[in-house]
């Protein structure tokens, strides 16, 4: 594990590229977070890579803990410059979304123990906004668009939207690798 909760990445992403992909799936219709007791308003997403044989939306959103082949989804196909940033990371990528946190919307504190001995989330904000509070161990994350950060999900975090506008954020899952720590313990 990490010695730092979160570590600004040395990557700064074109927002206007990772809006233009996200606009590009205007059509596809959001998924609720399967973990309805964390959040309350309207917490959703957009899987990007699934397990294997996951084929149906709902299923292509949530992952069954062992060791799995994560394949792109279709979505990805209209995410051209997503998928450039994927390839950019060099490890082994798990899932993959875009994650939607709605005006208002709130999840609650809570720990994702499954992260950060064998895999680690990284977030890029694509849509966010002042008013959005991102907590890890009580104290504020302030990610803005086109960034990258790893933060040590497996310690107490909640994000408030008390903004008016929707926060999206593409969050990845990577196997830790010789990359990704050089990254990490710079």
């Amino acid at each position: 594990m990490f010695q730092k909760d979160r570590i600004k990445l040395p990557f700064q992403f074109n927002v206007k590229r990772l809006q233009q992909d996200v606009k590009a799936l205007n059509h596809i219709e959001w998924i609720d977070h399967f973990v309805t007791s964390n959040y309350e308003g309207d917490w959703s997403v957009i899987p990007l890579t699934a397990q294997e044989g996951r084929n149906h939306p709902i299923l292509m959103a949530s992952a069954i803990p062992g060791e799995f082949k994560f394949i792109p989804t279709p979505y990805l196909d209209h995410c051209p410059y997503i998928a450039s940033i994927l390839d950019s990371f060099e490890c082994e990528k798990c899932s993959v979304r875009l994650m939607k946190l709605a005006a208002g919307s709130e999840i609650k504190r809570h720990q994702d123990y499954d992260l950060d001995e064998e895999e680690i989330r990284v977030h890029i904000p694509i849509f966010t906004n002042e008013k959005v509070k991102f907590l890890v161990n009580d104290l504020a994350v302030k990610m803005k668009e086109g960034e990258c950060w790893y933060l040590r999900l497996s310690d107490p975090h909640q994000v408030k939207n008390e903004g008016k506008s929707d926060r999206i954020h593409l969050v990845m899952d990577l196997k830790i690798n010789d990359w990704l720590n050089n990254l990490l313990i710079q």
